[in-house]
């Protein structure tokens, strides 16, 4: 098992990435979270096999509407999750 933190910048907000990258962690059985970040970027922290992961990765690519500008990845300590959530965002708690 791995766990890997992605970011991705480009149109990525209010176009319904984060329910496309949770069907498709679901799908692919990858534990984590997505959440929008407040500079317009998109973070996610995927765990499972290497091989699927990098499928998870490549299939980012399809969702609709989405374009993708940027993509880092780098792995980070394991950890483990029990499903993939869509997290709300830091700047939609402030009032």
């Amino acid at each position: 098992m791995k766990t890997i933190e992605i970011r991705i910048a480009g149109r990525v907000q209010g176009v319904g990435f984060r329910a496309c990258v949770k069907r498709i962690a679901t799908n692919l059985g990858v534990g984590g979270a997505v959440m929008n970040l407040p500079d317009g970027r998109v973070l996610i922290t995927a765990t499972g096999e290497p091989v699927i992961l990098d499928k998870f990765v490549s299939m980012l690519y399809g969702c609709p509407r989405v374009v993708i500008r940027d993509l880092s990845e780098r792995e980070i300590p394991n950890a483990a999750y029990p499903e993939f959530t869509i997290q709300r965002s830091a700047y939609q708690y402030s009032t």
